[in-house]
């Protein structure tokens, strides 16, 4: 081969990204414009304990056959207890709930940054689009978080270039500025008419379901860090997905199920310690009491177990109490409604 020849490989070589795959609509929009450009795609998709590929609300849960798909290599990362050491105390706070964007982005930069240098990628796209979401997808905080993973000009967000400043990419011609988009804001029409030109027949929901966005869940994960130390366990916060929670204490708290799948799920996250509760004879919920406990709070628990259950509301009835295999029974009347409401988070 000439050294003409071999110039003229090493120009055309194909630029290298690595794209941030939620499996919502955005980011898949995002790596099929580049595609059509010809740039080579790994995408990193990342899991948390509060938005992962089971949660079924958006948040990643179509990742897998997003990828496929796209018929681009997938890999997985997830943040587990250095995720809820970042939650404990975020650098530049939280939003409406418990959920620190800003600090979480930077997390997903960074893996997508470490991606990127192992398999020499030129550049890290996204699906963001700018002013879409109030605390992270703002001009400011897009810059810091850049700022904050050392990915000043290496992050491209296809579906708002034009909106935003040029990156390497764009400057150095790997990836056309005048083929990108220039979305903004929080409607989805951009975004419904790209998907039209790429085919795509149903357009998937944005990917917007982080359990810390959610009011009601946000208080639970508050009033479990308010009590630790440290942190909680990932078995702590795996509890507070499932069923009716209820302080007691600052150190003791009830778990009440909802439903059968919600009670077996219950079962499976009992620990050495914890105190499983059900009504005896009645159809009811499956409850576990974790904390620090006495008798008198074993009985409370157990009567609480009983307002929501199916025994008469005007007598007492059995409920059988298990600890570290051991049963016994404790014999009391459902408790008023007004008690539960009281204590319920």
């Amino acid at each position: 081969m000439s050294q003409q020849n071999v110039d003229k490989s090493v120009d055309e070589k194909k630029p290298k990204a690595v794209a941030l795959l939620s499996g919502g609509l955005d980011s898949s929009l995002a790596v099929r414009m580049m595609l059509e450009q010809g740039v080579e795609i790994e995408a990193v998709a990342i899991k948390t304990p509060f938005c992962d590929f089971d949660c079924g609300k958006g948040c990643g849960h179509r990742v897998k056959e997003v990828a496929d798909e796209l018929g681009i290599k997938l890999k997985t990362v997830y943040f587990g207890e250095e995720y809820l050491r970042m939650l404990k105390k975020p650098k530049y706070g939280y939003g409406s709930g418990m959920n620190p964007c800003i600090d979480c982005r930077a997390m997903m930069y960074n893996a997508a940054r470490e991606h990127m240098e192992k398999i020499g990628a030129d550049l890290v796209i996204t699906g963001e689009v700018l002013f879409q979401r109030p605390m992270s997808q703002n001009s400011r905080a897009l810059q810091i978080i850049e700022n904050e993973t050392g990915m000043e000009g290496k992050v491209l967000r296809p579906l708002s270039a034009k909106n935003l400043p040029p990156t390497d990419a764009e400057k150095s011609g790997l990836v056309k500025r005048e083929n990108m988009g220039e979305i903004k804001g929080r409607s989805r029409k951009g975004q419904l008419v790209m998907a039209k030109h790429f085919g795509i027949a149903e357009p998937p929901n944005a990917a917007g379901g982080c359990l810390l966005t959610d009011p009601a869940f946000s208080k639970r994960v508050e009033d479990i860090m308010e009590r630790f130390d440290d942190i909680p366990s990932l078995n702590d916060i795996e509890l507070l997905k499932v069923g009716r929670h209820f302080r007691l204490t600052p150190d003791a708290k009830l778990v009440v199920g909802r439903n059968k799948d919600e009670n077996e799920m219950i079962k499976a996250l009992v620990t050495e310690g914890d105190i499983m509760i059900e009504a005896k004879d009645h159809v009811g919920p499956t409850c576990i009491l974790r904390g620090k406990h006495d008798d008198a709070m074993v009985a409370t628990c157990a009567a609480i177990a009983l307002r929501y259950s199916d025994a008469p509301k005007d007598s007492e009835s059995k409920v059988r109490v298990t600890i570290d295999g051991s049963e016994r029974e404790v014999i009391t009347s459902p408790a008023d409604s007004s008690l539960a409401d009281a204590i319920r988070i």
